[in-house]
């Protein structure tokens, strides 16, 4: 393996392992920026063995282990010769196979999401600052997701572990009041991973499968605790919904795979049955359906639908209509006008995705010009979608979507002339 593939797998395993090592190294420290330097130790050692010795069987395991002897060894400098200390020395001798299957693993993640969505930490602080540490996200491609300087982005996340540190916060789930005053940001980062994991911002991959089925495990576990929230019901049952169909939204070659283009029969159907059970439960708790279940309804819509001809366009428009009322955003219209468009034809789509443009917010979204395309090229205009969709290949940094968009634009540009794709 040559130094710079190596390096590339390194990365990888990284960014699935990094959240799982930082949560158990706070467990260890109690101190949330020393456990990340801690964590980044033991991946500039791997960086610098693996391409001499080859990739570990268990690398994330191997990494969790380099990571806590790096922490038993600053506590030993630092003096803290105590018993505490004596028993993390020897649970640092575990085997990699021990290592790997750390009960604590699951809920050390459970208390980190709680801890980086402190209330004492704005509402932009804590997403930057959990999407950096369990989502494995670069500031980069977190300031890219948000449409902010990525200065902006690594102030806010510098600031939220110096914030932490000081206010000394517990690495715990709260209980009663406190954990509902965390809940609703706890919900959006935990969806903001999993769209991460289910369209991934950059790189070389579409999906990130295993960060979507860690959002998920997070999602179930927050409806045990919480049974009487609503939301949180609606949120398992949008990731359970959208989860099914993994197997269908790319090719075997890792190409994207368009909704009205999927194979229906492959979708998992005890997934659906599994996200509509969890929205029967949203809604039998009785009160007025928020976002998450909203989305759900939304999803459901597609989930029982036998065909893409025979989905119920019409209902998703006004479930659409209800979201954006009680989240209005533009993306909520760009996926309304989408809604629209396929309920009563592309025309009237397409004139609400013009007014879209004038929203600064989307200057440099890439499904804007995408959506933009698909409905000029429904209408015949073949140029102007050729345009649409050149220029959302010019801002979407997925290598694949990116190939899926420039593949469109060709194919408009043969209808133009006059030829067949």
């Amino acid at each position: 393996m040559t130094d710079s593939a190596a390096r590339r797998t390194i990365e990888t395993i990284w960014r699935m392992e990094s959240s799982k090592i930082i949560a158990s190294l706070t467990r260890m420290v109690r101190d949330l920026d020393l456990a990340e330097d801690l964590a980044q130790d033991a991946l500039v050692i791997a960086l610098r063995k693996w391409p001499e010795t080859g990739i570990p069987e268990n690398p994330g395991a191997w990494l969790m282990t380099t990571a806590k002897r790096r922490a038993i060894d600053m506590m030993r400098r630092n003096k803290m010769r105590d018993k505490k200390v004596e028993e993390l020395g020897r649970s640092s001798e575990l085997s990699v196979e021990e290592e790997s299957s750390d009960g604590e693993i699951g809920d050390d993640l459970l208390r980190l999401i709680f801890m980086t969505c402190h209330p004492i930490l704005s509402r932009e602080a804590r997403i930057a600052l959990t999407l950096r540490l369990l989502g494995g996200l670069s500031t980069d491609e977190i300031a890219h997701a948000f449409f902010v300087p990525e200065p902006t982005i690594a102030q806010r996340i510098v600031r939220a572990k110096k914030t932490l540190r000081e206010a000394r916060a517990e690495f715990e789930v709260p209980l009663g009041n406190e954990l509902k005053k965390r809940l609703e940001t706890v919900l959006e980062v935990i969806y903001l991973l999993f769209n991460e994991g289910y369209a991934a911002t950059s790189g070389s991959s579409w999906l990130r499968p295993l960060l979507c089925q860690e959002a998920l495990r997070l999602g179930r576990i927050l409806s045990e605790i919480t049974p009487e929230e609503p939301e949180v019901h609606g949120l398992v049952a949008l990731m359970e919904l959208q989860s099914s169909r993994f197997k269908t939204r790319v090719t075997s070659s890792g190409e994207p795979i368009l909704l009205q283009d999927q194979n229906r029969a492959q979708w998992d159907h005890l997934l659906i049955r599994r996200g509509i059970a969890a929205l029967e439960r949203a809604r039998s708790i009785g009160r007025p359906l928020g976002p998450y279940t909203l989305q759900a309804s939304i999803s459901a819509c597609h989930g029982v639908a036998p065909s893409a001809e025979e989905t119920d366009w019409v209902k998703i428009a006004a479930l659409y209509e209800a979201l954006s009322r009680v989240m209005p955003s533009p993306v909520v219209e760009l996926n309304r006008a989408v809604a629209i468009a396929m309920a009563f034809g592309p025309e009237f789509g397409l004139q609400l995705v013009e007014r879209l443009e004038e929203e600064a917010a989307l200057k440099n979204y890439h499904l804007l010009p995408s959506v933009k395309g698909d409905l000029l090229e429904k209408l015949g205009r073949h140029e102007d979608a050729r345009d649409a969709f050149r220029f959302a290949a010019s801002l979407t940094r997925n290598e694949q979507e990116q190939q899926l968009l420039l593949r469109r634009t060709e194919k408009c540009e043969s209808r133009s002339k006059g030829g067949t794709v």
